[in-house]
């Protein structure tokens, strides 16, 4: 019995722009007994079926967006008698469609870490489970990667996870309620020796893959203290404090890497942490800002986030700190009229953004704006060759709308091109060439450049594009963009780095002692 894991996906780009960690979380999961997994992302090549046998188990890990394919995955998997898995966010919260259009015979919903190995026995014994819940793993039941599995020379960026979990409770998110509002950290020893095994290997580039890399803010803390609640406080200090561990850790490895994360806003706020951040050499993050309005943010469960002027002023803090920001930005909000667009993309630039991106308002399975939608039309959704709209990734990409809930004052054709407008006004290469000043050597600018353009193509192009032609021949540039992109991110390995010991005991001391002074004020 051979084990295959498949990324699914529609286009392929040939280089992959960050590691898919769950395909080698999973290949670490996988018990020896069954051998090495064989790993297909279908963002560099297709899914060869003719390499599955009859007996064989096909994990198939779907989001939303890739659904259709994935299910086309299964499907085919099990007429060559191929035991069909299915897991991942789309999976765990609809299984069932899993089993009527994917063909699988077992879905995991939840994390995988520790019951993959269950599903593979019950596999080799052809009992395999309709459902399994792998539920909320603990942070110590955490796998490493299997990235000795990887594929050279296949990616820019690797990935390493420290942080499941999000506090926050965003409209437009399902993090919160899939992977839980209670963040669960990983020891920063597994976080290291992550690191220091993709430093070996040629990686320079890491993004640190977390729902919330802030999970603690200031005004947690304080609340905590107002209501007396000294549990409560002695919990968000204790979170606090493994951060700046963890940070400290990371400060000790080369000084070549690059760490990308994602962050709220609110750590503008709290300099300290940005202090750590870019001693940890963490140099850039997404930040969510999605609207630049008070009213735009109300509507979205947001309103912890500053507008105008002061939005402006906090992005600021973090390049300051060195920490460059990647702003996302949403349209199509109830609030946002014409004069919207234009704003955002002046705000983008008045703060002084490396990246960004300007995505349009869809209610994605899980968060309370699906829920809403799904509740307002009822059974009076529009039917798109017989799917209902409600349930759009089942619809052929060509024939889907480009936006889902119907806007107060405009439509959705001008939403969709005022929003590439703001792309092409973003990306423009007199703009790109401005921002590409935030990195000092002209290969940095080079590589700045590059990324910004394929990032452009890669999502938006391929995304907003009006009709199929236009999506393929934007597939069509960001593959020929991505060849060099690796190359400018590829770095020299150093297969005698070894892991540092951890810092002095009082050096530590003073770490947490001086983050809980901070928080004690």
């Amino acid at each position: 019995m051979r084990v295959h894991l498949v990324n699914p996906n529609e286009l392929s780009f040939g280089v992959g722009v960050i590691t898919p960690r769950w395909l080698y979380v999973l290949a670490s999961a996988t018990p020896q007994e069954y051998g090495d997994p064989a790993i297909t992302d279908e963002t560099l090549e297709q899914f060869d079926p003719s390499s599955v046998q009859s007996g064989d188990v096909v994990g198939i890990g779907i989001h939303t967006a890739n659904a259709c394919r994935g299910y086309e995955l299964g499907k085919v998997s099990r007429e060559r008698g191929a035991w069909v898995i299915y897991g991942g966010i789309h999976a765990t919260l609809y299984p069932e469609e899993a089993h009527e259009l994917g063909a699988a015979h077992g879905v995991v919903k939840g994390d995988g870490d520790v019951v993959w190995s269950t599903v593979l026995a019950d596999c080799a014994k052809a009992q395999p489970r309709r459902i399994y819940d792998g539920g909320r793993a603990p942070a110590d039941h955490f796998l490493p990667a299997r990235w000795d599995l990887i594929r050279p020379n296949a990616y820019m960026w690797a990935s390493v996870q420290t942080v499941r979990g999000c506090p926050k409770h965003c409209s437009f998110c399902s993090v919160w309620r899939t992977d839980g509002q209670q963040p669960r950290q990983r020891a920063a020893d597994a976080v290291v020796a992550e690191v220091v095994q993709l430093r070996r290997m040629g990686y320079r580039f890491i993004t640190l893959a977390d729902d919330n890399f802030y999970p603690v803010t200031m005004t947690d803390i304080a609340n905590a203290r107002r209501q007396n609640n000294h549990q409560r406080l002695a919990e968000l200090q204790d979170l606090r404090e493994e951060r700046f561990y963890l940070m400290e850790r990371l400060a000790q490895l080369p000084d070549d890497l690059v760490f990308f994360t994602q962050i709220t806003m609110e750590a503008a706020e709290d300099p300290q942490f940005l202090e750590a951040m870019r001693k940890a050499h963490i140099k850039g993050a997404l930040v969510g800002i999605e609207a630049v309005t008070p009213e735009g943010l109300k509507s979205i469960y947001k309103e912890f986030n500053p507008s105008g002027d002061k939005l402006a002023e906090q992005l600021r803090l973090f390049k300051q700190r060195g920490v460059h920001v990647l702003g996302s930005f949403i349209f199509g909000l109830p609030t946002d009229r014409a004069a919207t667009f234009e704003a955002t993309a002046a705000l983008a630039k008045k703060a002084e953004v490396a990246f960004a991106q300007f995505v349009m308002m869809t209610p994605f399975p899980g968060t309370v704006d699906f829920q809403r939608w799904e509740e307002s039309l009822g059974d009076n959704a529009d039917r798109i060759q017989g799917v209902p709209v409600t349930r759009y990734w089942l619809i052929p990409g060509n024939l889907r709308p480009k936006l889902y809930t119907p806007h107060p004052t405009m439509t959705p054709d001008e939403i969709r091109s005022r929003t590439q407008g703001v792309w092409d006004n973003f990306y423009s290469l007199p703009e790109i060439w401005k921002r590409a000043h935030c990195v000092k050597s002209l290969r940095s600018r080079l590589a700045f450049v590059f990324i910004s353009k394929l990032y452009r193509q890669m999502y938006a192009n391929t995304g907003i594009a009006t009709d199929s032609a236009r999506r393929k021949s934007a597939n069509k540039w960001a593959r020929w963009l991505a060849k060099p992109c690796q190359r400018l991110f590829r770095a020299k390995p150093m297969p005698d780095l070894t892991i540092p010991a951890p810092p002095p005991r009082f050096e530590q001391a003073d770490v947490i002692a001086e983050s809980r002074a901070e928080t004690n004020v």
